[in-house]
């Protein structure tokens, strides 16, 4: 099973607390299964472990549960391993090992401490083994990073006050009170920054069918050490409070034999290999944050008629342009002005899986963190050691990017970060480890694709003025790109004040006290501009 030997000499060490989960969930599973073919109705997880019968009969049922387990298991019969969620308490790790291994797949849910509106506090950084000269060259520069952080955010806090409230002038004479939402502003921009390398602390809750994936494929190119660690207390906690999952734990799969790992140690040292990958890549944007690369030409027509089968209709009853509009105008369907996601309960609404887009994409570590939390629209997001040279890469927010001692701050600051990573590779120090010292603003280039019900709903957050910068930036091309080639279903995405004023729902902006201070809904979404 993985293990968890220590990885870092310094810093706070990952604690990893299992806090919730099924009395039984081991017996549970194979409850489940054997329900499945039990004539006489529910089996029950005293049923599987003998509850009442002496020892030998205990055994006797343990063995019997072992070996169905396994069968059940080996055969690929998982969803039994569904029914158990288990929730962890994660403090002290990475920002990074969550971009890169919690949250890379969709079979999650994290509610993590937020950079964007909680300060970091001084010292909270992931320190990786390593010793001498490298060790004093990563903390050194982990240490200027985060002076440079609080230096940033109070050069920062005046610009955002003034962009604040010129938008909420009626709040200049309470400046104590809202001086609060002014200091998220500048905090945000200031957190570009820091390295990857800063800690959080979240809940995490997967079921039982990760956690033995996580436990199988814990070792990743990126941030190994850490992933084999971190999931290595994991499943310590798992076992400490069920040892029946030891029947179906595997060992982890050795990171030589993984293809991202073969592929990357067979591959050929051409010189500027990263650097003209970037180049490529950004040439095939064209300037944008998100370009449009791939779409089902027919989807307009194809949900048109999806939604005719759902309800037995036939054109001359229910044309196209109605049809779209039943699915998709929240004046037609006001499904879109409810508070929950009722996608996959609606039956028109589930029309709405059919169209598909695929866009690629460039942004910032810290805003792919939040944009990749959007688990319906999956990317294929890249061992970001083999895309960095440790040459300056950064995105720079808009903040920073109006303010030229903020912007002067930001370059030397990133670009000390990118350095201290080059000289570690120079000392010896894989790219893996050395990439813990990326600041937060480094670029990471992907491709994410989704269906429009996803996106719709990606969208609708995103599209918010209270978004994350870039994601939202992502987002209106995106919505643009669309109404580019189906303007039919385009024209229906926008922010959630916009659907719920079509929809005739009263608020119309959702947020309350964070309304953004602009009514967005009047817009037209060519329209669109942000600062803060």
């Amino acid at each position: 099973m993985a293990t968890s030997a220590p990885f870092s000499p310094a810093g706070p060490a990952p604690k990893v607390r299992l806090v919730n989960t099924f009395a039984r969930p081991f017996d549970n599973a194979i409850a489940t299964a054997r329900t499945c073919y039990a004539p006489g109705g529910i089996v029950t997880e005293a049923d599987v472990a003998g509850d009442g019968l002496d020892d030998a009969g205990k055994a006797r049922k343990a063995n019997l549960r072992d070996n169905l387990a396994r069968s059940l298991y080996q055969a690929g019969h998982h969803t039994t391993l569904q029914h158990a969620s288990f929730q962890f308490a994660m403090e002290n790790v990475s920002r990074h090992f969550i971009w890169a291994f919690l949250h890379s797949h969709p079979f999650y849910n994290s509610e993590q401490v937020s950079q964007r509106y909680v300060t970091v506090a001084k010292g909270s950084i992931t320190v990786p083994a390593l010793e001498g000269e490298a060790l004093r060259v990563y903390v050194d520069a982990a240490d200027a990073a985060m002076a440079a952080y609080r230096e940033l955010d109070d050069i920062l806090f005046p610009v955002a006050a003034d962009l604040y409230y010129a938008r909420f002038r009626g709040r200049t004479s309470e400046r104590t009170k809202y001086d609060k939402e002014v200091r998220k502003k500048s905090q945000e921009a200031a957190r570009y920054v820091l390295p990857v390398a800063t800690q959080a602390y979240l809940y995490h809750t997967v079921s039982g069918v990760t956690l033995l994936r996580y436990a199988r494929l814990c070792a990743q190119v990126d941030v190994p050490d850490e992933t084999r660690h971190v999931v290595g207390l994991m499943t310590e906690e798992l076992l400490r409070h069920d040892p029946g999952f030891a029947a179906v734990l595997e060992e982890p799969i050795d990171l030589d034999a993984t293809p991202e790992a073969a592929f990357l140690k067979g591959r050929p040292a051409t010189e500027g290999l990263p650097a003209k990958f970037r180049e490529r890549f950004d040439a095939s944007l064209a300037g944008r944050t998100s370009t449009l690369v791939d779409w089902k030409v027919n989807a307009e027509a194809v949900l048109a008629e999806s939604v005719r089968e759902t309800l037995g209709a036939t054109p001359e009853l229910l044309d196209d342009d109605a049809a779209i509009a039943l699915a998709l105008d929240p004046a037609k369907n006001p499904l879109h002005g409810e508070n929950l996601v009722l996608v996959e309960h609606s039956k028109i609404l589930r029309a709405m899986h059919h169209p598909h887009y695929t866009f690629r994409k460039k942004l910032s570590h810290t805003a792919d963190s939040q944009d990749q939390r959007h688990r319906m629209t999956p990317a294929s997001r890249p061992a970001l050691c083999a895309q960095t040279d440790f040459e300056p890469d950064a995105i720079v927010p808009e903040l920073i990017r109006i303010h030229e001692p903020a912007r002067r701050l930001f370059d030397d600051a990133t670009a000390a970060l990118y350095a201290a990573g080059r000289r570690l590779v120079a000392l010896g120090v894989p790219p893996e480890t050395a990439a813990y010292l990326l600041p937060n603003a480094t670029a990471v280039r992907f491709t994410e694709s989704g269906d429009l019900a996803a996106i719709h709903h990606k969208l609708a957050m995103r599209l918010c003025y209270n978004a994350q910068e870039e994601i939202w930036k992502a987002s209106h091309e995106e919505q643009l790109a669309i109404r580019g080639v189906h303007p039919r279903l385009g024209a229906h995405l926008g922010p959630p004040c916009d659907l719920r004023y079509r929809a005739g729902v009263k608020p119309i902006c959702p947020e309350g006290p964070r309304y953004c201070g602009v009514p967005v809904w009047k817009l037209d979404a060519k329209d669109y501009v942000r600062v803060i």
